[in-house]
């Protein structure tokens, strides 16, 4: 499935979860029911979004976009809408929930891992691949979209243009969410898309790293100690603290949820920070880089 991430959330490569154009239309499809069925069920306890939202501790705007279909429902919904709704709404959402699960397969956890995302109180990112989709400027996305093996039509091009774009709100409409990229520098070497679309990369990463809530640390070139061997990794902090994973294949992506693994990611996203170029030294970085190009 091709995210709206150009690799899922983070980079321009894989697709946030494998499958087909099959597999996402069907996504699409159940993704709707199911916010139908949680709709009705709402509507029939005579609750409002925002009280619904309220009780079950979800922004009301993420409630609504489960509701349209947009956002893959937390596995949590279903206890959690209980007192709200009933034990026997309760169970008609679960059982829906169980059935979106099965039919979206790897497909899934691109969507289910948006709402994390959403919901987050600390979002961490170590990209190697391509730079975070948060953090790609319009140009670099198109650069990345108009590359895609099998290629994209026009109108599917500007719609993952769009959605990307959509999705990169999260930085401005929660200041209160501490995001953290740490980004191989060469990833800006490369230059993806040419000179210029390098340019408006490194004019982006300024102005968002200018932000109280977001810090950008480069890793740089020569870096003999390196944790990050095993490839790009995504964390959050859920608003009840729990962390969760995410990982990323060609034609595949894991949601990682056992205590032992996120642990494990932590670990070495922790020490990743420490080996990157701290936020001032970055900057610094960043604007020899623009002038040299």
């Amino acid at each position: 499935m091709a995210t709206d991430n150009g690799g899922a959330i983070g980079s321009g490569g894989g697709g946030g979860g494998a499958g087909g154009s099959n597999g996402e239309h069907d996504l699409s499809d159940s993704l709707k029911t199911f916010g139908a069925v949680l709709k009705a069920l709402r509507e029939e306890a005579r609750l409002t979004q925002e009280e619904f939202a309220q009780r079950v501790q979800y922004s009301t705007a993420y409630v609504a976009k489960i509701e349209q279909g947009k956002r893959f429902p937390p596995s949590d919904l279903p206890s959690r809408a209980e007192p709200a709704l009933g034990a026997a709404a309760a169970k008609v959402l679960g059982a829906a929930a169980r059935s979106l699960t099965r039919r979206a397969g790897l497909a899934s956890w691109f969507r289910q891992w948006a709402g994390i995302e959403e919901e987050a109180v600390s979002l961490y990112a170590y990209e190697c691949r391509a730079i975070p989709g948060l953090l790609q400027p319009e140009p670099y996305i198109r650069a990345i979209f108009e590359r895609r093996l099998p290629p994209l039509t026009e109108e599917e091009i500007e719609a993952q243009v769009s959605a990307r774009l959509e999705r990169q709100r999260l930085l401005t409409e929660r200041p209160n969410t501490a995001f953290a990229f740490v980004i191989e520098q060469a990833l800006l070497v490369r230059r993806v898309g040419g000179r210029e679309v390098t340019e408006a990369v490194i004019d982006h990463l300024l102005a968002t790293g200018a932000r109280r809530n977001v810090e950008i640390q480069i890793m740089p070139l020569c870096q003999e100690d390196h944790t990050g061997v095993d490839g790009q990794m995504y964390l959050a902090e859920a608003p009840g603290h729990q962390w969760v994973g995410y990982t990323e294949g060609q034609r595949s992506s894991s949601l990682i949820t056992a205590p032992k693994d996120v642990s494990v990611l932590l670990q070495r996203y922790g020490r990743l920070r420490s080996q990157a170029l701290d936020c001032g030294a970055s900057l610094s970085l960043l604007k020899e880089m623009r002038g040299a190009l």
